[in-house]
């Protein structure tokens, strides 16, 4: 008699709220921005980089949004230099 494999439960995606649109999307399909141990903000390419973190849409709507309602300063109570910006435009 042949033996079966159980079936693996659907692996989970992990739902993040993007801090301008406040609209819920997966993981990967927001950048995540993350404030480091000097206190300022700066772009967490791999997504799991140490500290506290906010989530964004990579649609210009919602970088220029975000940047208008300093929603990633609220966030992550931390000082967003215009460099994070211009990476996050380009």
């Amino acid at each position: 008699m042949p033996t079966t494999q159980p079936e693996q439960p659907p692996s989970r995606v992990g739902i993040r709220t993007c801090v301008a649109c406040r609209q819920e999307a997966g993981k990967r399909a927001l950048v995540r921005i993350v404030r480091g141990a000097e206190g300022a903000a700066r772009v967490d390419m791999t997504g799991r980089a140490p500290g506290r973190g906010a989530y964004l849409h990579r649609d210009p709507a919602c970088i220029e949004n975000a940047r208008r309602k300093r929603a990633v300063e609220r966030s992550l109570h931390a000082t967003v230099g215009s460099d994070l910006w211009t990476q996050l435009s380009s």
